[in-house]
């Protein structure tokens, strides 16, 4: 489940690659423009400031999420993203921090790829740290004897598979699309107490959070916490030093 509280904790820090995607988007006077994963959205509003004449379409997985868009004023519908078909004026479709939770998804691209019409644009934005020790940890305390089987089911044992920037550059490159790719590392400044834990908290801990009781979690979160401060110790002056590296892709069909 979703908390869309949570996930908006850190909302400067998440936001900020969704600006730097959004600013390599050419697209001049979009008919349709198409949040897929609009999370609470509160970044949804700036797709219609900077289209306003176009229609904005917004969708996510998450009930709880749509609710929490709903309640912004944003008109969202419930989709998994596997099931979405963009309808015959799509010129713009952006995808911010989804298809991670995707398996298989450079698939969903190639169909998208096929079906978007000619001057379409598509960007998308995945974080690529899923070997950095923010992720690395939870898979090294989750696959302990007394977690491993408790959380088998969960998908948390297993990397997120992503591209790298490159190979998002040859998908669409072979689907005969323009694509500019590249990736970020964000070295961000977080304060308060364990803050690495509560950003994981909010993204890569939810299939955790769910599989247990409130005493387990706990529990994990206790054992995890203490890897989390000895790979991103807390400075003098109470800050924490977090790099987040981010891989983005925008193509356009010519």
């Amino acid at each position: 489940m979703w908390d869309p509280q949570q996930y908006l904790t850190f909302d400067d820090h998440r936001s900020r690659p969704f600006f730097e995607l959004l600013n390599r988007i050419g697209a001049e006077r979009p008919r349709r423009v198409v949040d897929l994963g609009c999370g609470p959205g509160h970044l949804t509003g700036v797709l219609g400031q900077r289209w306003p004449g176009a229609v904005v379409e917004a969708s996510d997985s998450s009930p709880e999420m749509v609710a929490a868009a709903r309640a912004r004023g944003v008109h969202a519908t419930l989709l998994d993203v596997r099931d979405w078909q963009p309808e015959a004026d799509t010129d713009v479709v952006v995808t911010n921090a989804v298809l991670q939770w995707v398996p298989g998804h450079p698939d969903l691209l190639r169909r998208w790829a096929a079906e978007l019409p000619a001057g379409a644009w598509l960007a998308l934005q995945v974080p690529g740290n899923f070997d950095a020790p923010s992720h690395s940890s939870i898979r090294e305390v989750a696959a302990r004897p007394h977690w491993k089987d408790r959380l088998a089911d969960t998908g948390i044992l297993e990397p997120r598979s992503v591209l790298e920037p490159t190979g998002y550059a040859a998908l669409f490159a072979a689907a005969g699309w323009g694509v500019d790719a590249w990736e970020t590392t964000y070295v961000q400044r977080l304060s308060g107490d364990d803050p690495v834990l509560t950003w994981v908290t909010g993204t890569a801990l939810r299939p955790v959070r769910d599989a247990l009781d409130d005493t387990e979690w706990d529990r994990f979160t206790t054992e995890l916490g203490s890897l989390l401060r000895a790979a991103y110790p807390q400075q003098a002056d109470g800050s924490t030093w977090m790099p987040f590296r981010r891989v983005f892709a925008v193509a356009h069909r010519s």
